[in-house]
């Protein structure tokens, strides 16, 4: 999956999608919470059995707070639901991916795209009222009002224009358009199949800029987009271990802090 945003490049056939790195004066000011030089947002798309399998146990065992978008069309969600209550319980965000998971048809490598679930035949108006029916959906689940949101595949272009400004009004933060943070504040990576030691570099390499590092999972040893859990926990050790150089928290609290900031320059 390939997120569609002027800040990020799909870079074909590597493992990670970047965001530019450069800042402007603004950014310079702008601080975490305990003066950590960078904050790491880990996220996990889809609702995946491997989340709660594999992950959540991690996370929990190393004390890092973590975001998952759920597609709540996923069996995994109503299967599990009370799972789903105990990891928001534990402190991790369930954000919004939508209810289908619509993606474009017309772009390379979305074959598997059905075509009742195309986002270029589907209106702005349409995506809204799943969006908003979605976030119902995750009231019910954990009982919050606030969430962050991560378009499926990354793809916003409806027939009739991109949604995210319709939908803007109802998140704390949309992920990959984030509109009013500075240029190359955030980096991102989509993993398939990395080592422990190429997160840990990317993390590193990342936070130079003193901004967002993101980390957009999908299976962790198994289903779809795997890194293994090997190389999940070795990540998840070296952030436990740096708690002084990366504030690793859920998006919301992570874009609750950057927004407090930002909204006043």
């Amino acid at each position: 999956m390939r997120m569609n945003n002027g800040r990020i490049i799909s870079l074909i056939s590597t493992f990670f999608i970047l965001g530019c790195f450069s800042f402007n004066a603004t950014a310079q000011e702008f601080g975490w919470p305990n003066g950590q030089k960078a904050a790491v947002s880990l996220s996990y798309d889809d609702a995946l059995n491997t989340h709660l399998d594999n992950v959540v146990p991690a996370l929990n065992k190393y004390g890092v707070k973590a975001s998952f978008y759920l597609m709540l069309a996923s069996p995994v969600v109503g299967e599990r639901l009370d799972e789903w209550r105990a990891v928001a319980a534990a402190g991790h965000e369930l954000g919004n991916h939508t209810i289908y998971h619509a993606c474009s048809k017309s772009l390379p490598g979305t074959d598997w795209v059905l075509p009742y679930n195309n986002i270029d035949k589907r209106v702005v108006q349409q995506m809204r009222e799943e969006i908003v029916i979605a976030n119902m959906f995750l009231k019910a689940i954990d009982g919050k009002e606030r969430r962050t949101m991560a378009p499926p595949c990354g793809h916003t272009k409806t027939l009739d224009g991109n949604y995210v400004p319709a939908v803007a009004d109802l998140f704390v933060a949309i992920k990959g358009n984030e509109t009013n943070l500075p240029n190359g504040f955030a980096a991102y990576a989509l993993p398939d199949g990395n080592t422990g030691k190429e997160l840990i570099e990317f993390v590193e390499k990342s936070s130079k800029n003193g901004g967002v590092v993101n980390i957009i999972f999908h299976g962790v040893g198994g289903d779809h987009l795997s890194v293994s859990t090997k190389a999940h926990e070795e990540l998840l050790a070296y952030l436990a271990n740096n708690k002084d150089k990366y504030w690793a928290d859920s998006y919301i609290n992570i874009m609750s802090h950057a927004n407090e900031f930002y909204k006043e320059q």
